[in-house]
């Protein structure tokens, strides 16, 4: 049963992490018609969520591991 429920858990991160990866790479797209800098799309909404997370999780996971 325990099994069970740490497949859906990965199944649900990896669901958000594919929508978040298409958004992200449709403003990319979008911002390349539109002929606008390079970096415009980091500056997005799914672009700051993604640099967010970036920084965020190796701060989140050292002091979850010094914490313990």
């Amino acid at each position: 049963m325990q099994g069970t429920v740490t497949v859906i858990k990965l199944v649900a991160v990896f669901a958000a992490a594919t929508m978040l990866g298409r958004w992200f790479q449709d403003e990319i797209k979008m911002s390349a018609i539109r002929k606008e800098p390079w970096h415009k799309p980091c500056l997005s909404l799914p672009g700051l969520i993604i640099l967010a997370v970036m920084f965020l999780l190796p701060l989140l996971l050292w002091i979850i591991k010094s914490s313990g």
